[in-house]
């Protein structure tokens, strides 16, 4: 503090954190050159001063709605901001992961992931089978029967409220979906195999993505054949069209007893990208977007089938996910280190309205955190996932607990990061705090 006056700025810290990490608001002076470490151990001095029970811990920092990530006077010379005001400094607690959980080996690459159900982990693997982890612990269920690498997995979350179990569906190189069922009360210490109850061919190539609708009564999937089809998840039984019914052994002894396994085909079928479509979301009951290999993004009526718009971005996509301020915002990566953000609400520009670009090879997978419009995350095959604040242009975080490519990743639980990749583990990195 006993620096040159001319190199220090006055500042104010103010909070919405709770009364115990509340500093005094009155101004003092600091000297200039501090960054976000620096302030943050004048921040957690003046709360010990106040609660000597205080545990230190690290602080980020916003002005203008803007991050502070690079020392106080380079920031006020980028923002045009006058080091003769006092500078109002709203801190925060810094979100990244505080502690990395054992991982969960799988016996081929972790190619799919899905946490949004609390207690369940779903994975899906190269080896064909999908894993629920209880508890991010231990594998319950494996849930088998395709015969190539599974590319994604998704939670349906029917019927949790009224027969305790969980509906999943998978997606695969074989060319089908597979929808499961089981039983959320598990057993510990033994992993229960399950076959589908349904499977829903139709595709003429690899699936690559699945996402579920939000009544949870519709799945999209989205595949190499360039097409995007639609399906039923109950009700089509009755229909004789759309349902044939396959007896398929419970066991793989051929003398074990038979059961019944439907097979449904799609409702519709969207057309009109040109290369392969990579990933969907469906974040509206009327909207789905896709992303494809052809370099675009397009925006699709669910009821009609008909493509409502499109944009250009010059690139290979790999992944897409919508999230932000009103779910309205479009995040995607594919074959360049940048993930880009664009708000379709803006018509008559492609241009994107962020981008983060701190990988170092081809973006896998980008997620937007359930319930805050500024965070997500993104996966690359240069092995790291990094966290991301629309705040600022820099990683909150990077993590770097995989061995090699990164395939996928989620968030679960609101605080946690889960991902998978070709090192054959899923990795959990736990204690995100976001407000």
């Amino acid at each position: 503090m006993d620096a040159d006056a001319s190199r220090q700025v006055r500042v104010r810290f103010v909070t919405k954190l709770p009364p115990p990490l509340r500093a005094p608001p009155t101004a003092i002076a600091v000297p200039a050159e501090l960054s976000r470490m620096g302030l943050s151990e004048i921040v957690n001095s003046l709360l010990l001063s106040a609660e000597p029970d205080h545990q230190a811990q690290p602080f980020d920092f916003i002005v203008d709605g803007e991050l502070v990530r690079m020392p106080l006077h380079q920031f006020l010379l980028a923002k045009g901001i006058s080091a003769e005001r006092v500078l109002e400094l709203e801190y925060i607690k810094a979100v990244a992961p505080r502690k990395q959980e054992p991982p969960l080996p799988h016996d081929d690459w972790v190619s799919a992931v899905d946490g949004s159900n609390p207690s369940f982990i779903l994975t899906g693997c190269y080896d064909g089978l999908a894993r629920i982890w209880k508890d991010a612990a231990e594998c319950t269920q494996v849930l088998e029967g395709h015969s190539g690498a599974i590319t994604s997995a998704s939670f349906i979350n029917k019927g949790v409220e009224t027969d305790g179990s969980l509906h999943v569906v998978t997606g695969s190189k074989d060319r089908s979906l597979r929808l499961f069922k089981f039983d959320t009360s598990v057993t510990i210490g033994s992993s229960k195999r399950i076959g589908a109850y349904k499977i829903l061919p139709g595709h003429t190539s690899s699936i690559q993505s699945i996402a579920v609708d939000p009544s949870r009564n519709m799945i999209c999937s989205a595949s190499w054949d360039t097409t995007i089809k639609l399906w039923a998840v109950e009700g089509s039984e009755e229909d004789s069209d759309t349902v044939s019914v396959k007896k398929r052994r419970m066991n793989s002894d051929a003398s074990g007893p038979e059961e019944s396994q439907l097979e449904g085909s799609a409702s519709s079928t969207l057309l009109g990208h040109t290369q392969c479509v990579s990933s969907v979301a469906w974040p509206e009951q009327r909207t789905i977007y896709s992303a494809s290999w052809d370099h675009s993004v397009r925006q699709w009526d669910a009821q009609t089938g008909r493509e409502t718009w499109n944009m250009f971005c010059g690139k290979a996509l790999n992944c897409l996910d919508c999230g932000g301020e009103g779910s309205s915002l479009i995040a995607a990566g594919g074959s360049d280190p940048v993930l880009r953000v664009w708000d379709p609400r803006k018509p008559g520009t492609t241009a994107p309205i962020f981008q983060f670009s701190s990988h170092s090879s081809w973006i896998s997978a980008c997620k937007w955190h359930p319930s805050s419009w500024f965070h997500l995350i993104s996966s690359s095959f240069d092995g790291k996932v990094m966290l991301w604040d629309l705040r600022t242009a820099w990683p909150l975080a990077s993590v770097d607990s995989h061995k090699d490519k990164v395939l996928c990743a989620d968030w679960w639980k609101g605080d946690s990061v889960i991902s998978g990749g070709a090192d054959s583990k899923l990795c959990i990195s736990s204690g995100v705090e976001i407000a």
